[in-house]
Formats: structure tokens, C-alpha cells, sequence
């Protein structure tokens, strides 16, 4: 599986511009998405110092047992280290790929701290999904017997998937609800292949297909199907439909042809990959190809549009960011990542207006950073007079995504949100405003990362089982 990424990147390499294809087959990307050898996994895994205090654990969001894996896989106990690496999420394999160690496992290494290289726990876990895989080690999902209680999800990402597996496997029926054409949520349409293949996403959602979840897709709620319809027939609710609506930018031109959001350009580029007709890429008004490209923002939907455009052949790619490097939201690995691979970053730049009918320049004012905000944050400030143009033939809006607004959409009386629009629940059980009715994820705790939305879901799942049992209910009599 892994190897078959690979030739389709060198392959994308060798139609680019001769001075980026050499970066873009450094070794690191190799040893991350390419053959990960029994060996190098037993070597990194040996390096782990089974320290006292297991920081790479507690920054953990997952709380995975990391030491105790990589001393197995140090020891050659492959499918032991596996069945403890899942024991305690859902999706190892994508975690693996996906997740920014750099910020949170290998980060707080105890070894990365004291200057010797962090054990590379991402890569580790990678390969030993990707081995369990392989070699039949996967259990399908099975319960000790089949409940009549149901429970439908609305949202197929990676928290509602999270949930869906935790209750088949206790044996409840599962339905779940989403506006695509495939489930995955942003693993399948926002995140780049090249970061998480899209086989890899498909051989979960297939494991809980083949398990007994029900998926309704190309629903729209609120529109092909009411939430009190999903409430009528099921005990309990979940929702789990992330966050998609883009953050916009206002000013001069903002309206251009040739001005896309992020969102819309991602899921072109993966809908490609899946063989799909795709008009809007077609014509060029998604794709890169020969163009100047501009990206706005600094979080890692800004440095997938970048990295994408890279591999589509654009003839340049800029990132403008309003702070400097050190104050980017994004994971600084993919910031690495992308500057080898031939991305300019202009710090402390920040649009103002666009020129062109179609697009062909950013109107740009240089910043400094100001005093603290109250998160002690730098406040970007303008310096006058610095205005300059930035061309670009393609620009990419990527500034982060808020919450739709549900109780509107779906017509929910009482749900309560909060002025973010986010859906307000129990930061433990996930429990809303509405008896039976839970959330998880993004739509919960605002636009975060993957791991965290199996996290909710997870919890939200026993939680869930706990009342449509009357487990809870008992309790609370």
C-alpha cells in the first residue's frame, strides 16, 4: 500500500520544475510514507527510554499507551503492540499519518527534549496498522449480541466514525447521516492524499459498513431529511458534522473570479484523485497547474493548499501570514515540509483588496507585532505606507472554519449554541441542551484536529450507551 503512494509521488515529481523535484524526494518523507521497514520500526521504538514520567502519553489527546507499544515493537511483538495501540483509538493508521506530533507525542519525547532526536512515534504507529493490516491482524467488528436500541449520527467524520464503531461493537444499530457522497468527512475531502491516502479512509469506512453500520449518504439534513425525523427514529442523536463554513475575506475585489475557498479547492483536487468527473478542476478554476498561486493563512488547511498546489505544477506558490513564522497556528513540520518543497512564505503580510476582474494581484500590507491580546498573543499592526502588490493568478482563502448555523438550518428549537455558533455540551458526556441529543467534534469545541474529534466521540459513544440502555437514567432515579 505504501509503496503504490510512493510511485504516484514520484510521478508527480518528475512532470514538475527541475529545482523542485529533488526536494520532494527527501528522505524524511520516504521514511514517513514510504516502505517503513520491521527494522527501522524496531530501531526507532528501541530508542524510547521508557522514561518515568511518559510525557509523549499525557500529550497525548488520545492518552494512547506509547511506551508500552514501542517497547513491544522494539521486542519484535508486532500484533501485541498493535492490539495496544488501538485499544485505545479508533484509527491508528490515519493518527499515525496525520496527527502533529510535533505538537503533541513526539514534541514532549523526553529525548527530543534532551536534544537527541525524538523517537519517531508517528511512523511507528503507522506501520503497525499498516502491518496489522497486511497481515489479518484487523479483528471485524463483532458484539456479544445484537440490541434493539438505536442511534443515528449526523456526520461522517472521524468523531461521529468514532462513535458509530464504539456502539456496534456493544452491539447497538447504528445509522449515519451525511451530505457526501462518501463517508471520511475532511479525511476524505479535505486532507490531502498525499498526507492520508484516501484507500486508507475507505478500509475503515468499509470495516463498519461490513460491521453493520447503516450510512445514509447524500442526505442533507434539514433538507432531504429533518432532524426531528432522525430523532422520531432513534433513541438517541448524535452530532457530528463538523465545521465547514469558510471564514471570508472582505475588502476591494474580494469577489473575483479566480478567488476560491480552500475548502472547495481541497476537495476538488481528492475528488480527482478518486476518479470522479470534476468540472471546476477541468476548466482550471480549481487547479493549479501553470498558475501563481497565493495562499492566506497560517493554520494546516493553509499548508495543504500550498503543498497541493506544489504537486499540481503551479509556476509559483506563496503563503501570506498576517504574524511571523514562530506565531503560525499550523504545525511548523509541514511548514518545513512545504518550504523544501519549493513554497515562499511572506510573514507578516496581509491582504487588503484584490486587482483584477479575474484575479491577478493581491493588494498587500506589510505588519509588525504589536503588544499581547489577552491570550498573549502578538497583535499584528499595519505599517503604513508599505502597500505593494502581490500577483497571483489563483488565490486561496484559507482562514479557518466556523459552525453553520444549525439551529437554524435544521429548524431545532432549543439547541443551544454559543456565540461562536458552536453546539453547546458536556465537555464529557457531549450531552446538548436536548435530552437524547449529543454532540462531538469540531461543531462542539471549534475547528481542531482529528485526534480530538475520535477523542469526543469515543466519549460520546459511552455515554450514549450508558442512556439509551437506561443505565443512566436508572442512575439518575
Amino acid at each position: 500500500m505504501a509503496k503504490n503512494v510512493m510511485l504516484k509521488f514520484v510521478d508527480v515529481a518528475r512532470d514538475m520544475p527541475e529545482k523542485r523535484a529533488p526536494d520532494l524526494r527527501r528522505q524524511d518523507f520516504n521514511e514517513i510514507y514510504g516502505e517503513y521497514a520491521r527494522e527501522k520500526a524496531g530501531e526507532q521504538a528501541g530508542r524510547c527510554s521508557q522514561c518515568g514520567v511518559p510525557y509523549c502519553q499525557s500529550h497525548c489527546p488520545l492518552h494512547n499507551n506509547i511506551p508500552d507499544w514501542l517497547r513491544l515493537t522494539a521486542e519484535g511483538r508486532l500484533q501485541e503492540a498493535y492490539e495496544l495501540s488501538q485499544a485505545t483509538n479508533t484509527f491508528p493508521e490515519i493518527c499515525g499519518r496525520i496527527c502533529p506530533q510535533d505538537r503533541l507525542c513526539e514534541g514532549n519525547c523526553v529525548i527530543e527534549q534532551a536534544g537527541h532526536g525524538t523517537v519517531t512515534i508517528g511512523s511507528v504507529e503507522k506501520y503497525l496498522t499498516d502491518t496489522a493490516f497486511e497481515q489479518g491482524w484487523v479483528k471485524p467488528i463483532t458484539n456479544a449480541g445484537e440490541r434493539g436500541e438505536s442511534v443515528g449520527i449526523i456526520g461522517a467524520g472521524p468523531g461521529g466514525l468514532a462513535a458509530a464503531d464504539m456502539l456496534r461493537r456493544a452491539g447497538v444499530q447504528v445509522t449515519v447521516y451525511d451530505r457526501y457522497d462518501r463517508a471520511g468527512g475532511l479525511m476524505t475531502y479535505g486532507i490531502p492524499g498525499f498526507k492520508l491516502e484516501k484507500d486508507i479512509v475507505m478500509q475503515r469506512v468499509a470495516q463498519l459498513e461490513e460491521g453493520g453500520v447503516t450510512f445514509v449518504l447524500n442526505c442533507d439534513v434539514g433538507v432531504d431529511i429533518s432532524f426531528d425525523a432522525i430523532r422520531g427514529r432513534h433513541d438517541a442523536v448524535l452530532i457530528a458534522t463538523g465545521v465547514y463554513k469558510s471564514r471570508e475575506l472582505t475588502g476591494p475585489g474580494s469577489g473575483a473570479k479566480g478567488i476560491v475557498r480552500a475548502i472547495d479547492y481541497l476537495t476538488a483536487s481528492n475528488r480527482k484523485s478518486f476518479g470522479d468527473e470534476v468540472p471546476e478542476f477541468d476548466n482550471g478554476d480549481l487547479n493549479a497547474t501553470g498558475k501563481k498561486v497565493v495562499v492566506i493563512g497560517g493554520g494546516d488547511t493553509a499548508m495543504d493548499c500550498v503543498r497541493t498546489a506544489i504537486r499540481q505544477g503551479a509556476e509559483s506558490v506563496k503563503c501570506l501570514y498576517r504574524r511571523d513564522r514562530a506565531n503560525m497556528p499550523g504545525s511548523q513540520r509541514e511548514v518545513a515540509n512545504a518550504e523544501e518543497e519549493g513554497v515562499e512564505f511572506v510573514w507578516l503580510s496581509a491582504p487588503h483588496g484584490f486587482a483584477g476582474d479575474t484575479v491577478s494581484g493581491v493588494m498587500t500590507q506589510r505588519m509588525r507585532l504589536g503588544d499581547p491580546d489577552a491570550t498573549g498573543r502578538q497583535m499584528p499592526e499595519l505599517i503604513e505606507g508599505s502597500d505593494y502588490v502581490e500577483e497571483a493568478d489563483l488565490v486561496i482563502k484559507a482562514l479557518g472554519f466556523e459552525p453553520e448555523d444549525l439551529p437554524k438550518l435544521w429548524g431545532v428549537e432549543g439547541l443551544e449554541v454559543s456565540r461562536w455558533g458552536t453546539v453547546i455540551a458536556d465537555f464529557k458526556t457531549h450531552e446538548t441542551s436536548i435530552e437524547g441529543v449529543y454532540a462531538c467534534g469540531d461543531i462542539q469545541r471549534g475547528a481542531s484536529l482529528v485526534v480530538w474529534a475520535i477523542r469526543d466521540g469515543r466519549e460520546a459513544a459511552e455515554a450514549m450507551l450508558e442512556y439509551v440502555t437506561g443505565a443512566a437514567r436508572i442512575a439518575a432515579e
